[in-house]
C-alpha cells in the first residue's frame, strides 16, 4: 500500500460502457468504495484520438472533472494474424461493421485470407487511476488465446463471445460473470492497481 488510498472514497468509472462499468462495480465491491460512473456526472463520451491504449485510457481519465478521483480503462482486441488489429479500434470497427456479430465475421474472414492458420490473438487493457487533480498512474493487462468462429455465448460483451482464453476450452462470453472477471485482462490490470491502492474489506 502507497499513503494514497481508495478506501472509504468515492470513485467515478469513466465510462459509459455497461459491461465495462458492470466488471469494475464487480470487482471493486470488494473493497469499501463508492462508484459512480461519467453518466451519473452527465459527462459525454471521449474522442478516441489516442495512438495507444494507454493514451487513449488516460484521455478518458481526464476528462472527469478533477475535484473526483476516477479510473478509466482502453482495452482491445488484437489479432495476431492481422498485425494486432482491431486493437485500439475495436469498438470502433464493430460500429463501423454494423455491430459486433458481423465485426467478429469480418475479422474471421480477413484471418481467413491471410491462408496462415493463425488464430492466435489477446486482449490488452490499460487502466488510469487519476487522483483529483495531483497525478495519474497506468496500469497495464493482457491474456492470450485464440479467437473462433462461430463466436460462442451469450454472456459478457464486445468480442467476448469471439474469444477463448489459453488453457481454457470456453469463450469469455460462455463463462459466468464471477469466472469471467477473475480471469481476464481488465482484472490483471485490476489487480495491479489494488495491490497499491486499496485494501481488502
Amino acid at each position: 500500500m502507497t499513503e494514497y488510498s481508495l478506501n472509504n472514497k468515492t470513485v467515478v468509472i469513466a465510462s459509459h460502457n455497461s459491461g465495462k462499468i458492470l466488471e469494475f462495480k464487480s470487482l471493486l465491491s470488494e473493497y469499501d468504495v463508492s462508484v459512480i460512473t461519467a453518466s451519473d456526472l452527465n459527462l459525454p463520451d471521449v474522442d478516441e484520438t489516442g495512438e495507444t491504449f494507454k493514451e487513449n485510457s488516460i484521455l478518458k481519465a481526464q476528462n472527469i472533472p478533477s475535484s473526483h478521483i476516477c479510473i478509466s480503462d482502453d482495452s482491445g482486441l488484437c489479432i495476431n494474424a492481422l498485425d494486432g488489429f482491431p486493437g485500439i479500434y475495436s469498438a470502433r470497427f464493430a460500429k463501423k461493421s454494423g455491430g459486433w456479430k458481423k465485426a467478429m465475421q469480418e475479422l474471421y474472414k480477413k484471418i481467413l485470407e491471410k491462408k496462415q492458420n493463425n488464430f492466435e490473438a489477446s486482449f490488452y487493457c490499460v487502466i488510469t487511476l487519476k487522483w483529483y487533480d495531483q497525478w495519474l498512474k497506468t496500469f497495464s493487462g493482457k491474456i492470450t488465446g485464440e479467437v473462433v468462429w462461430p463466436p460462442r455465448g451469450q454472456k459478457g460483451f464486445g468480442y467476448d463471445p469471439f474469444f477463448v482464453p489459453s488453457n481454457f476450452k470456453q469463450t469469455f462470453g460462455e463463462m459466468v460473470h464471477k469466472k469471467k472477471i477473475r480471469l481476464d485482462h481488465r482484472y490483471i490490470a485490476f489487480k495491479k492497481l489494488a495491490k497499491l491502492y486499496l485494501t481488502d474489506n
